[in-house]
């Protein structure tokens, strides 16, 4: 385990997971702000159990795929990195690169909480703290 996956996605958690069980992967994957050591910053983790390698690309990085590689989290598929400074309405995508023939993807969240608007097809952080949520009587 990295300092990018601890403790957000945790033995427990990886647990849970690798078994079928963990019901709130929503609060684990996808773009989450976060403070981490005083900084504050997102959280990113996508499940990709079949990349080489994984990176997170967006404005903050100058869609450069170099700078933010993500660290796999022990046995699940699950890559993770948190990255300070990058916060609400940052738009971002993943940058998956294939064990089979290094094929290279950039895709958006699947686990996101928005997106752009298309055309165009970035993800975008989202703080879901304090939403008010209207299908109460749904």
């Amino acid at each position: 385990m990295t300092k990018a996956t601890e403790p957000f996605f945790g033995e427990l958690d990886q647990h849970l997971f690798n078994r079928g069980t963990h019901y709130r992967l929503y609060d684990k994957l996808g773009a989450h702000p976060i403070t981490r050591d005083g900084a504050a910053g997102t959280h990113f983790a996508v499940w990709a159990p079949n990349a080489e390698r994984v990176s997170v690309i967006g404005d903050f990085n100058d869609w450069n795929d170099a700078k933010n590689p993500m660290a796999t989290v022990g046995e699940t598929g699950v890559w993770a990195t948190f990255l300070p400074g990058v916060g609400v309405n940052a738009i971002y995508k993943y940058v998956i690169w294939s064990r089979e023939g290094g094929l290279r993807a950039e895709k958006a969240d699947p686990v996101g909480f928005a997106a752009e608007l298309r055309p165009r097809s970035a993800s975008k952080v989202c703080d879901l703290d304090g939403y008010a949520w209207g299908d109460g009587d749904w």
